[in-house]
């Protein structure tokens, strides 16, 4: 069983491999152009002896006052380090903020997920405030967030006593943020990608297919029964792309934040219903929203903070379908180690995820509301 930090890592690669589907939107010059930024500040770091992991904690803490206009900042510490950023807390005029920068050779346009934060922040959606974003000595891209104050690891969550009350109220929060964050119209925000997640997953495991030689019976059976059963979207709105525990930030009272906010786009507002759905996202748990409700409340509440009526059987859709993208990333992942690329017991080993989804898959697709 992978501890719930690694698993966060891993899925962290998983999504920064599979989001190279979803970069179609940048233009050849804008990415060329934050490659050089990117190239120019390293290169400038270089130039003046700036490589040891003191200097850089040095020159990233002149950098961030600069940009924030204080003398100086303080405790700057490196909190983690996902495929494609790093996150950094620090204080500035007394107050502990977030610095998350995109890490070397990453081109994606980090500003599209700073617009999304801050229309999130102004619907009401609990996110963290932003402060500044932008590129330049801080990084190839940016954000500098507000600090939240609570716990993201999902089997302390479930399990801790310290939660208690935050579990009981956990699925009427999440289905109210949710609410609040589809009623942003996705089209208002600049850059924001449109997928087809149908035909992107569709491309990627033909891709692995090929690659490492395989081939997923499960998998093709589940794609014919999505595509025989796929619903008529009625509405598109924002959506977060990844809502579910481990992304959700929760104190003694429930939500207090939605994180992880770079595979936001334009589609179909069940899409982040079902996903919170997944039989993966329970984390043993035998209650399927969240590991802590039931659909019926989810649903429920969801209609109610929104006005808007919810189709089961449409959830249901989003939740297969969130089952085999899961499998799929799975299958990135351990093909990383497969092809020799990155030799690693972690990535072979989550290969046996992949015959877990296909049994979820099964489940999903059997289980009666």
């Amino acid at each position: 069983m992978f501890r719930p930090l690694r698993l966060k890592v891993m899925l962290s690669r998983a999504r920064a491999q599979t989001m190279a589907l979803q970069t179609r939107t940048n233009t050849a010059k804008s990415a060329q152009d934050r490659l050089l930024l990117c190239v120019r500040g390293r290169a400038r770091r270089e130039s003046r002896g700036v490589t040891s992991p003191q200097d850089i904690s040095t020159d990233l803490s002149a950098a961030l006052a600069t940009e924030l206009g204080v003398a100086s900042v303080t405790d700057l510490a490196r909190l983690s380090g996902g495929a494609s950023r790093e996150t950094w807390g620090f204080v500035a005029d007394g107050r502990r903020l977030i610095l998350q920068r995109q890490r070397f050779g990453d081109i994606r346009d980090m500003g599209v997920e700073a617009r999304v934060v801050q229309a999130a922040y102004n619907a009401g959606v609990p996110v963290p405030e932003l402060i500044a974003n932008g590129s330049g000595d801080i990084g190839s891209g940016f954000m500098i967030l507000s600090h939240l104050e609570g716990e993201t690891i999902a089997r302390k969550i479930l399990r801790d006593e310290q939660f208690s009350q935050a579990r009981q109220s956990l699925v009427t929060q999440s289905a109210a943020a949710l609410a609040s964050l589809h009623s942003i119209d996705g089209t208002k925000i600049d850059g924001l990608p449109s997928l087809d997640q149908v035909q992107q997953y569709r491309e990627t495991l033909d891709n692995l297919n090929v690659q490492l030689g395989q081939s997923h019976p499960t998998f093709e059976l589940v794609f014919r029964w999505l595509e025989r059963n796929r619903p008529t979207s009625t509405r598109t709105t924002l959506v977060h792309g990844d809502f579910r525990l481990g992304n959700l930030m929760i104190d003694a009272n429930g939500l207090c934040g939605v994180l992880d906010w770079e595979l936001a786009h334009i589609g179909d507002p069940m899409e982040d219903l079902g996903w919170l759905c997944v039989r993966a996202w329970r984390f043993g748990s035998r209650l399927p929203v969240a590991g802590v409700g039931d659909y019926e409340t989810l649903i429920s509440a969801y209609q109610d903070a929104s006005g808007v009526s919810v189709d089961r059987e449409v959830v249901r859709w989003w939740e297969v379908l969130g089952t085999l993208k899961w499998g799929i990333m799975c299958m990135v992942q351990t093909s990383s180690h497969l092809l020799g690329m990155t030799r690693s017991h972690e990535l072979a080993a989550i290969g046996r995820r992949v015959c877990e989804n296909e049994y979820d898959l099964f489940l999903a697709l059997n289980e009666k509301w």
